[in-house]
């Protein structure tokens, strides 16, 4: 399984690596949306773990940008920001998934399906 991380944070990517480990055979990472744009179109990841508040585009356009591109892919939102809202505006925006940053291991309920 293939996993690209977009976290503008360098020690949460890390996290999130650890998180996904002995599940992914292949892990990419970029910082931003924009990066996000062009590593899922060269990698084709089977699971994207999205951050919602990046500078330039965040993850919610990000995640809409991918979503009318390529309709299957499969984007799982990893924010701090936990609330309905968050949530809804997730769902909205195309991703399959919410995770709250202080309960990553939820993650792997979405990449053991």
């Amino acid at each position: 399984m293939k996993v690209l991380i977009v976290e503008d944070s360098r020690p949460m990517r890390r996290i999130l690596r650890q998180v996904v480990g002995k599940l992914a055979d292949e892990v990419y990472e970029c910082s931003d949306g924009c990066e996000a744009l062009a590593a899922y179109g060269e990698q084709r990841p089977d699971w994207v773990l999205m951050d919602i508040k990046m500078d330039g585009m965040d993850g919610l356009q990000a995640t809409r940008s991918i979503k009318a591109r390529f309709p299957e892919a499969k984007v799982v939102i990893v924010s701090n920001y936990d609330d309905e809202d968050m949530r809804q505006a997730a769902h909205k925006a195309g991703a399959v998934g919410f995770v709250a940053k202080d309960n990553l291991l939820d993650m792997r309920r979405f990449l053991d399906s």
